[in-house]
């Protein structure tokens, strides 16, 4: 069923409560990425365009209990700069000071709730902590697609109390990924890295038999290569996975769905960015050296694949692009996504990083802001987040 959006809720003067993902990276109190403060900006100028009165609330990290570093300072910072108008950060995201302080809200106003793990009854799910946080407002709107898929008192409990509808991230995360796996424009390519198997199984499962074409590379492929009897020196390797993966390439050969591997790769002795390393066939890895990133030939036709699709789904980097002399592989996918005339999605977690950091972020059709809830979706699973909201047929739009 189709969920309501913020659209379907009359907001004007009334206190709206949004959880956002600001789980941003922050070091010596400065936010390095301000990705997801970003993205959250369409859901609050629709708010704050329409007179709602606007609390915003999040989690930061994992603290233990009360942490300063923890603060969302820095965000309530930010939000101010991104918004134009003064952002007020709360001591705390419950309790009767932060009760005054939402009823001193006036139409348009922004104010931001402590870091909500502050509390480990966010985590929880505490009937009586979401119940403290629902008394807050007269609305619900989740934009945390990145957390929707967590049981916890903000995405789930609140959702409980009051009229809960989603932000426009949300909708927009949720509509693309469903789109992407259950009505995919043919040819659709799957891209796959990353370091284990172990962390994509699911993923593999459900992609499979809807791919018209999987490239498998980063530490992945070679417990894929191993599965083939080949040998990969100190590559990484899933051994607990070896027969899961021998098991997708059967399956694939049987059902006539390319599964295509590393035909060479660009090795070295050790993970350093000066050390030595060179390109060699998949058949040809020293024994006392790893495997560290695809080489130019399979570069090549992973490009071919990916411009000549009708949409790519792209997640885990080609390998350790966090060095330099190892990270042309994850930028020849990038560049090739960039150039795919089709719908292009990067599904979250380290391809987004990669993405953001090597510039294209803003030529593909969407870099999700999900890490977990991204590979939720794709491996075919309810997000509790999204569950929890009211379905478009259930309820009349909220006056």
């Amino acid at each position: 069923m189709r969920k309501q959006t913020v659209r379907d809720f009359e907001v004007t003067e009334r206190r709206v409560l949004v959880r956002a993902d600001f789980n941003v990276p922050i070091v010596n109190g400065a936010i390095t990425d301000d990705r997801r403060v970003r993205a959250s900006l369409p859901t609050l100028e629709h708010l704050r365009e329409r007179r709602a009165r606007i609390i915003c609330c999040s989690h930061l990290g994992r603290p233990n209990g009360r942490d300063p570093q923890f603060s969302l300072r820095p965000v309530a910072e930010r939000l101010s700069e991104r918004l134009k108008q003064s952002v007020r950060l709360a001591p705390d995201c419950v309790g009767t000071e932060v009760e005054a302080l939402v009823e001193e809200l006036h139409p348009g106003e922004v104010l931001l709730l402590e870091n909500l793990r502050f509390h480990p009854e966010e985590q929880a799910n505490d009937a009586a902590f979401a119940r403290q946080l629902a008394r807050l407002a007269d609305l619900y709107v989740n934009d945390a697609f990145g957390s929707a898929h967590r049981a916890h008192a903000s995405i789930v409990g609140v959702a409980q109390h009051l009229p809960a509808a989603a932000g426009f991230l949300l909708e927009r995360e949720v509509r693309t990924l469903s789109q992407a796996v259950e009505h995919p424009p043919r040819p659709f390519v799957v891209v796959l890295g990353g370091a284990k198997v172990t962390d994509k199984l699911p993923l593999l499962e459900n992609l499979l038999p809807r791919a018209d074409a999987m490239l498998i590379g980063g530490g992945m492929a070679y417990t894929f290569l191993k599965a083939q009897g080949m040998e990969i020196g100190q590559s990484l390797v899933d051994e607990d996975h070896l027969d899961f993966c021998a098991h997708v390439l059967e399956t694939a050969k049987t059902e006539s769905r390319p599964v295509e591997l590393p035909v060479d790769v660009v090795v070295t002795p050790a993970l350093q960015e000066d050390a030595e390393h060179r390109t060699v066939a998949i058949t040809d890895i020293p024994a006392d050296w790893m495997g560290v990133d695809i080489g130019p030939e399979t570069r090549k036709f992973f490009e071919t694949y990916i411009t000549g699709a009708h949409q790519v789904l792209w997640n885990g980097p080609m390998g350790v692009f966090e060095l330099r002399p190892f990270a042309a592989g994850t930028l020849a996918v990038a560049e090739a996504m960039a150039h795919c005339p089709g719908t292009t999605i990067v599904a979250g977690g380290d391809s987004a990083a990669a993405v953001q950091q090597l510039g294209y972020a803003d030529r593909v059709t969407l870099v999700s802001t999900g890490g977990g809830a991204t590979l939720e979706m794709l491996s075919g699973r309810t997000l509790p987040g999204v569950a929890a909201l009211r379905d478009v047929e259930a309820e009349a739009a909220v006056q």
